[in-house]
């Protein structure tokens, strides 16, 4: 197994993450008093969804971790919010 230091990126609007291939293993969300979404794609904002996170409407953090190798993204990771403060990815 191949170890790859991780590195993080925030984001507070839709926009690109990350501008390389990677793997995302965990991602950090300050939601909103509204339900809202947190969209990763592989491919720009018309890019494949591949991890989708809905939201409940509290005014909270929340860390998902992904298992094993993480969720791998062969383009580049581009992040659609909808009523989310902000969001951190962890990759490498």
């Amino acid at each position: 197994m191949m170890q790859t230091d991780v590195k993080s990126a925030t984001r507070t609007t839709d926009g690109t993450m990350v501008d390389q291939p990677t793997r995302v293993k965990g991602i950090l969300l300050t939601t909103t008093s509204v339900a809202g979404s947190v969209v990763l794609k592989d491919g720009g904002a018309s890019g494949t969804a591949l991890i989708t996170l809905n939201t409940p409407a509290v005014a909270e953090m929340f860390n998902a971790l992904l298992p094993a190798e993480g969720v791998r993204f062969t383009t580049d990771v581009y992040v659609d919010v909808t009523d989310v403060s902000s969001v951190t990815v962890f990759y490498g």
